[in-house]
Formats: structure tokens, C-alpha cells, sequence
């Protein structure tokens, strides 16, 4: 519901199903439908359909409880949400996302897919849902006269599910040797071009506007680097559709890629980086030109200012925490920098109209709605408030004597189910059921007993 309005003032803008109407014109052949909708975790939960299902996604949608949103990172109700039975579990109706009703080319049948938003009975967007949180803080912007241009990088690794179950090793099995890093190996990439240009050609139908990929900093990992877009919630779509690309194509190649945030010690972990900057109704970088910079400093400012409160944003998951190294890439200190990728905000090289920031913060398996609530309405924040940031780091980030981030997930649901910045965010709905699954998740894991301990102290 927008700020301001009331069920009995609330006017809901009825969707048509036109786009499905002209994709079942020009893709008579498909049989069946796959409708999507991201869950709190950013996990893509929904049901299979036929195709004649398309002629209601726009209006009146898909029916699904409401209760989606109250699932752990296992596909479990947790019952201390308490939006579940004791609601009765009641349906919203999940609309199609305009533009986004596609093919699915690694189908081995005519299939599409569409991804979906969830509304109300009454027709309000559902407050609960991710995609909708990060819809009002674009809203705020909006007001404001402004745009956020913003744009994803996604890491993940490829790995051979039976090399690896025979050796531990993540790729090919090439004789005796340890895996070998090969960082931005044009051979390496070679060695799966044909997935990658699957990858790619299935990207290009879906319209998501992939740019670079390049091999990163282990082996049998990679990036993809999507283009900048001035629509944000666009960017969040383009990246929650492309981990499922990618999954797809992948184990159509034998392979599993996996998003997981620290999948193997001994190597760097997954990020999911953002690009940001903010242009104003001429269409002009707020951090170019004349003042630009210090606009460009408040808004570091404001990152490093809520980083504590949006952490469990940017890492939602138990394994994430082990992300978090001194030397990995991976930041440890709320620290900003110039061209410098050992802190959390960094501002890249770039010409002058090109000036944005960096946020180096999120695990590659969180959820893209929410990483991006966060950073624009941590920048937001700082621009309001004209505030300065701390000196800008050179060097190495992980010797400097600065604020550390904690390691400890615990201490991460405090700082969110506490934060007045979360609250004037989300809500305190949202802010609270998302504390409530964190803490559940955390609980399962402070409940198991590992093998080491057994083989420790049996």
C-alpha cells in the first residue's frame, strides 16, 4: 500500500495479460510454464503449468499463500512468523513481472518461465515481499527527482559432482596435481566455453544483459559481470533470473554451479558485488562534476554508517560468516577506499561521468532485493544526512586499526532486529519476520553436532 493510503482509499492499477497473450502468439509450441517466485532467502519457489495458465498471470495471477515468505533457506514454515495456519494460510496472487515472461531454452521440452511478484487479495502489493521493500525505497528516490543506475557481478563455481565426490576436487580430473588457481585464465574459460556460450545465448533470449565473464580468484570459479541498468528493480530481476540460468545450464553440462557463499575453506568465497551511482531527472551522474565527489562521500558515509544494522542482508547465512577473511578479498573492516578492493565500499577507477561506488559486502547466494534495499537506502541515508565518511583507506584494509565487522551471525540478527534504519527500510513486519527465520536457521546449526567434534572427543 503506498505511504498515505488506506484499504479504503487504496486504488490497485489492474494488470492486463497482454504480454502472455502475444508470447503464446509467437511461441505456439510451448507445453508448459514454469512460474517463479523468490522467496525471502531470494530462493525460487513457485509450480509447474500448462501453457493455457499464462492467460491469467497478468490478471487476476497465481495463486500461492501468503506464507511463501515464512520459509527457512530448507523450504520449512517457521512457525514464529506466525504467518502461516494460524492465518488460516491464506492466498495472495502472484502477477506477472512485465517483460518477463520467457522461454526456458535449457527445457528439454518447449517450456517458458515467468517471474512474478506477490499482491493481495485486496490488490495491495504484499509488504512482505522482498521485491516490493526494495520497490519503496526506489520510491523514495523517485520523489526526490532521482535514479539509481546499479548494476550486479555474480560469483560461482562450477564443480563436477562426480570428480569431486571421488577426489574433492572441483573440476576436470587431470592427473595427481592440486587444483591450480589460474586467475583470469583465457584457457580456463576456453575449457567451458561451450556452456558458457550457452550461458550467454540463453541470457540474450531472456533479455539479461550479460557483459563480461571472466575466471576469478580459485579454481573452478567464475564471474559474471551483468550490464548497468537505470532501472534497480530490473538489475534485482536480471540477477535472480541468471542464477537460475546458470544452475540450469550448468546441469544440462553434467555440472553443479553453486552460489554458496564459502563453498571450500582453503579458497576465496562467492560475492555478490554492486555497482551503483544516481543520476538526476537531466540524466546527470549525481557524483560527477562540480560537488560531485563529496555527494559521492556522504554516500560512502551512509554505507559504512548502516553497515552493522544491513548485515544480515548482504550475508543472510550461517556459512556465509566464514566468508568473511582477512586477505580473501572478502572485506573485514567498515572501511571505504579508492580503487582499492580490500574494503567494503570502493570506489572504482572509472572517468569522471562514470564516477559510482562499489559495495563489495554480499554473499553470491543472498537475496538480490534485499542486498539492493540496503545499499541504495544506506547511500539514501548518507546523501540526506550530508554525511562524512571516515578517511579513505590505501593499502591493505585488513592491517588497519578500524571498526571490524563481526563474524558471528548471532551478533548480525541483533543488530538488524534493533536497527531503527531497518525498521524505517522494511517496516517492522518485514524486519521482523526476517529475524525470526534467521534466528531458526541459526538455532539448526548451533543444534548439530559436527563430525569433527565426534571424532574429536567420542
Amino acid at each position: 500500500m503506498r505511504e498515505g493510503a488506506t484499504k479504503d482509499t487504496y486504488e490497485p492499477i489492474i494488470p492486463t495479460n497482454e504480454d502472455a497473450q502475444r508470447f503464446l502468439a509467437a511461441n505456439p509450441e510451448i507445453e508448459s510454464v514454469d512460474f517463479l517466485i523468490p522467496d525471502i532467502n531470494g530462493v525460487m519457489r513457485g509450480k509447474w503449468g500448462p501453457a493455457e495458465a499464462l492467460e491469467k498471470v497478468g490478471y487476476p495471477g497465481i495463486n500461492m499463500p501468503l506464507s511463501i515468505f515464512g520459509l527457512d533457506i530448507w523450504g520449512r514454515e517457521v512457525e514464529s512468523t506466525g504467518i502461516h495456519i494460524e492465518t488460516g494460510d491464506t492466498d495472495g496472487y502472484c502477477r506477472a513481472i512485465p517483460g518477463r515472461i520467457n522461454r526456458a531454452p535449457w527445457s528439454p521440452r518447449p517450456s517458458a518461465q515467468v517471474l512474478m511478484s506477490m499482491y493481495t487479495e485486496t490488490g495491495e502489493p504484499c509488504e512482505i515481499d522482498p521485491r516490493n521493500a526494495l520497490q519503496r525505497v526506489m520510491d523514495r528516490f523517485t520523489e526526490k527527482g532521482l535514479r539509481p543506475v546499479t548494476a550486479f557481478e555474480l560469483e560461482f563455481y562450477l564443480v563436477d559432482p562426480a570428480v569431486f565426490q571421488r577426489s574433492g576436487r572441483m573440476g576436470k580430473d587431470q592427473g595427481p596435481g592440486p587444483d591450480q588457481q589460474q586467475m583470469y585464465s583465457l584457457s580456463e574459460l576456453r575449457g567451458q566455453s561451450d556452456l558458457f556460450a550457452e550461458i550467454r545465448s540463453a541470457a540474450m533470449e531472456q533479455g539479461l544483459p550479460i557483459d563480461t565473464i571472466i575466471k576469478e580468484a580459485a579454481p573452478g570459479q567464475f564471474e559474471v559481470n551483468l550490464k548497468h541498468r537505470d532501472d534497480a528493480m530490473a538489475a534485482a530481476d536480471d540477477t535472480v533470473l541468471l542464477r537460475r540460468l546458470i544452475t540450469e545450464c550448468a546441469h544440462k553440462h553434467g555440472l553443479r554451479a553453486t552460489f554458496m557463499a564459502k563453498p571450500f575453506l582453503e579458497w576465496p568465497g562467492n560475492g555478490m558485488h554492486v555497482h551503483a551511482s544516481i543520476i538526476d531527472a537531466n540524466g546527470d551522474n549525481i557524483f560527477a562534476g562540480e560537488g560531485g565527489d563529496q555527494r559521492l562521500q556522504h554516500a560512502a558515509a551512509g554505507l559504512l554508517a548502516t553497515l552493522k544494522d544491513t548485515l544480515l542482508l548482504y550475508i543472510p547465512g550461517f556459512n556465509g560468516y566464514r566468508r568473511l577473511q582477512a586477505g580473501s578479498y572478502a572485506p573485514t573492516r567498515i572501511a571505504w577506499g579508492r580503487n582499492n578492493r580490500s574494503v567494503v565500499v570502493r570506489v572504482p577507477a572509472s572517468d569522471d561521468k562514470a564516477r559510482r561506488l562499489e559495495h563489495r559486502m554480499s554473499g553470491a547466494d543472498a537475496n538480490p532485493y534485499f542486498v539492493l534495499a540496503g545499499v541504495l537506502g544506506g547511500m539514501l541515508e548518507g546523501l540526506e544526512a550530508a554525511m562524512a565518511p571516515p578517511p579513505p583507506v590505501e593499502g591493505s584494509a585488513y592491517s588497519v586499526p578500524l571498526p571490524q565487522l563481526s563474524d558471528d551471525m548471532d551478533d548480525a540478527i541483533e543488530d538488524f532486529e534493533r536497527s531503527d534504519f531497518i525498521r524505517r527500510l522494511f517496516g517492522p513486519e518485514l524486519r521482523r519476520i526476517f529475524a525470526e527465520i534467521k534466528r531458526e536457521e541459526l538455532k539448526a546449526f548451533d543444534n548439530e553436532i559436527t563430525p569433527l567434534e565426534r571424532s574429536t572427543y567420542l
